[in-house]
């Protein structure tokens, strides 16, 4: 058994889209729309297959996304080494990202860095 696809509501789709297009590499399909309810979505799939759907629809609220709390905390994204983890956080940052830690080994062992991607989300990269 695996997790075929995690599955996001976001405010705007279309930057959701190029924030993981441009930063990991994601691969969208054309997209859905429902014009009876004005849903869209687009599933993104990143290198080795994993997939991540993307959706929006009208009157969706968008609580606090608070850094402790229950729930979905962040995606985690391997990217291969130290000096791609270490460059990809350079990157997210001069961009304007806030880096929450890291480049750092934690404690259990992981070599990680963890950023305020789009719209407040959690992302870890990671080895």
């Amino acid at each position: 058994m695996k997790i075929e696809h995690i599955a996001l509501y976001v405010n705007d789709l279309e930057g959701a889209k190029d924030f993981f297009c441009k930063y990991f590499g994601a691969v969208s399909n054309d997209g859905y729309h429902n014009p009876n309810t004005d849903y869209r979505s687009y599933f993104l799939t990143f290198e080795g297959g994993s997939r991540l759907e993307i959706m929006n629809k009208p009157n969706m609220t968008d609580s606090e996304k608070t850094l402790n709390r229950i729930g979905y905390i962040h995606l985690a994204f391997s990217v291969g080494s130290k000096d791609a983890v270490d460059a990809l956080t350079c990157r997210l940052a001069a961009d304007g990202y806030t880096v929450l830690s890291g480049p750092r080994t934690t404690g259990d062992g992981y070599y990680e860095s963890c950023i305020l991607g789009f719209e407040g989300n959690q992302i870890e990269i990671t080895v």
